[in-house]
Order: structure tokens, then sequence, then C-alpha cells
């Protein structure tokens, strides 16, 4: 890594270029990753004019320098993203070759004397989800002995196709036998997301893993829940995974599942990942024994929310009518909002939130580091270039507005 001791750090909000202050940078947590962005040069500033520079080649022998982004570990959100100069043209020209970044949630980085720092906040303790704490020497063993539990589960195959190819943290729990645990259920989606991590239809790049072929039967979905949450310490499953589509297009085999786990234990927590775009499929799984949904939204203002999440087979209003049915059915209601600095933090985006929150009775906010190449989602949706306060600010002022909220990065055991 090359640190040029001659220009100050910038980050980027939205479309513009922010100097960044120390005050507001923290030490590269640990868990975290560095990244290289291709064909993309750092920008820095001059502080004796002001002005902006491209750091593109160093030495006599013009070695080319690119720009390096910081990926946080859960528990951490940014406040700004990574500023460079971006070689290949403008975004309508990189969607023709293929030059969008990868889905990642890119973070502002710099350096000083050796160190790395990030333009990011703590927003919840991460102690559970440090990936420091995970793929240990154990692992292929706690597998196989999964496997032999439960032969012939492709719930449990999957989960391990994840632990080992995609490191995740969720499907190693199960095996771990800890905390929250995956249960995916939905090969198929009634969205198309701009940002969707298993089935990439923006044409962007390539989706990082790839979704479930297959439909669980109720039997699969009892055998994996049931047994965390019987066994595990401080035990969630959760329904609606990266690795496949919405967990509400098969709500019925997904409520008779939860009826018969909880036939077998009352221990733990059911908690489903969802668009909540269908509501009838949510109410059944209320009756079922829901105890908690988190429900993915890039924007409480519908014209964004729909132009990102692209809705299918419903609408921003039915999204809202889940919330009350899950309400009213006293289920612990959080929202997954995919934070991107310049467009979360923008006045009319706090102001829509503050209004949401206030007329659902959330309980919790997880905030959510949006992966996505930057130039490819504001080259998507329509902001504003109206006033824009920072992501510190803002979680700030949920916090004052509303105590009762809890504000954080995953979801909680209710029981």
């Amino acid at each position: 890594m090359f640190e040029d001791p001659e220009l100050e750090a910038v980050g980027r909000s939205g479309n513009e270029i922010w100097e960044m202050e120390e005050s507001e940078l923290i030490p590269l947590p640990e868990g975290a990753d560095l990244m290289l962005l291709p064909d993309r040069a750092p920008l820095g500033m001059d502080p004796s004019t002001g002005r902006l520079q491209t750091v593109s080649w160093f030495g006599r022998e013009g070695s080319r320098l690119f720009a390096v982004a910081a990926i946080l570990p859960a528990g951490f959100t940014r406040t700004l993203l990574p500023a460079y100069e971006d070689h290949s043209g403008e975004a309508s020209q990189k969607e023709k070759k293929g030059g969008f970044l990868p889905l990642f949630g890119y973070t502002a980085a710099a350096m000083r004397d050796g160190r790395v720092y990030v333009a990011a906040v703590q927003t919840d303790d991460y102690r559970k989800w440090n990936p420091l704490c995970y793929n240990d020497e154990t692992l292929p063993a706690r597998i196989a002995e999964k496997k032999r539990l439960f032969p012939g589960n492709r719930i449990v195959e999957q989960l391990a196709r994840c632990s080992l190819e995609y490191h995740c943290l969720t499907a190693q729990n199960f095996f771990y036998q800890r905390w929250e645990a995956g249960l995916p259920v939905a090969p198929s989606c009634n969205a198309r997301c701009l940002g969707c991590i298993s089935l990439q239809s923006a044409g962007c790049c390539p989706s990082p893993q790839q979704r479930i072929d297959f439909a669980p039967t109720v039997e699969e979905i009892v055998e994996v829940g049931a047994h965390h949450l019987a066994n595990a310490n401080e035990a969630i499953i959760s329904g609606g995974q990266g690795c496949e589509g919405e967990v509400l297009t098969r709500s019925d085999v997904l409520a008779r599942g939860i009826k018969m786990i909880r036939q077998a234990t009352s221990r733990g927590t059911v908690n489903i990942n969802t668009n909540a775009g269908n509501t009838a499929g949510l109410a059944l799984l209320c009756e079922a024994g829901l105890d908690s949904v988190r429900i993915s939204m890039i924007s409480a203002r519908k014209g964004v929310y729909e132009a990102y999440h692209r809705p299918v087979s419903y609408t921003f209003e039915d999204v809202l009518e889940s919330l009350r049915v899950a309400r009213a059915n006293g289920v612990y209601t959080s929202i997954n909002l995919l934070a991107m600095p310049g467009l979360t933090d923008r006045r009319e985006e706090i102001e829509a939130w503050e209004e949401f929150i206030a007329g659902t009775g959330l309980d919790l906010v997880q905030f959510r580091n949006l992966n996505i190449d930057p130039d490819l989602l504001f080259d998507r949706l329509e902001t504003s270039t109206g006033e824009t306060a920072g992501i510190p600010n803002f979680i700030e002022r949920l916090r004052r507005d509303f105590p009762q909220l809890a504000i954080g990065n995953f979801s909680r055991p209710v029981r």
C-alpha cells in the first residue's frame, strides 16, 4: 500500500466529495478486509489549495496506483464511500463494458503513519459476529457430524456449502450450535433488487453466491429448525437468507414447519428476513408462531424503494400493511435499512424514515452497508441534491427522537 504524505484523505457521499475529518475516522476494525478497486485512481486533497488531485502513478518507473476500500465486519456502519476517479468512463459506459464493481459494501479508507483508518461508526456489539470467531479448524468435523445426524437433508447440505464456500456466518452458526442460524427455504423471489446477491438481473456483475435450486420440504425445515432452537445458546432460526429468494413465496410450507417446530420445542426465536410484499403469507406465519420479522428496505419513500427493489407482484403499500399485520399479532418488527452515504442521510430520506417509524411503531432499525457499486446505484436512482446530514447525525437523530427504538446491526432473540 502507498501512503501519500502530502495529500489529505477525502471520501464520497453520493456524488459529492467530502474531506475526511480525523475525528470522524476509526482504526480499521478487527475482522475487516481491504480491497483493491481496479481501474480507479484514488483522490486526495491538496491542503494548501483545497483542490482535489488524482494519484495515478508513483516512482520513476511509473507504477500504477489504485484506490483501496475497506469492507467492514457487521457491527460497523460506514459513513463515507471511497473517493476515486474512474478510468473506465461514465456509469453508462461501464455497464456496456461490464465494469461495475462486485457487490460489496465499499467504505472510505485512509492511512496515517502506516496505520489504516476508516470512515465508520460502531453501531452494535459485534463480538458474536467477529469473522475471526468463525472458520476455525473444527468446522469441517462439525459439518460432518450434522450431516450424519440429518442424512439427505438438503438444507443441511446447503448450509455446509454456504459455510465452506461463502463463509456465511449464519450458516456456520448451525454447525457451531449457537446464536442465529440460517434456514433457507425459498428458491424464487417476487422482487428484482439491483444489488441482489443470489440472482443478479440488473446486468451489473455476477452474483457472489448461487441461489438454492430446490424447495425444502416441511420435514427438512422442521429437522433443522427444531434441532437448533432446542440445543443452541441464544438460539434464532432465520428464513430469508442471502442464498435464497423471498421466504414469503413459501409461506404455506414454512407456516406448517413453524407449527411443528413449536410442537417440538418452545425455546428460541423464529425469525424471517423478508421484503414483506406478501401480506397474506406473513399473516399465516404470524398465526403459526413467528416471533420476529426483519424487512429489508432501502428507503421509506415509495419512488426510491420501488426503483431499487423493483417489486414484481407487490407494492410499497403492501410492505406497510405487512408491518401493521405483524404488529397486530405481537411480532417483534425490525427494518434492515440498506444504508448508502449520500442517499440514506438526505434530508427528505430522514424525514420519511421518521414518519415511517412513528407510524409503524417499529422495534428495531438494523443498519446494513448496502453491497453495490455506488456508480450503479446513483445512476439508477433519482436522488435529490438537497442537504445531506451525514450518517452519524442521522443515527443520533433517531436515538434522540425515538428513545424506545433499538438501533444496531443484528437480529436479536426475543424469547
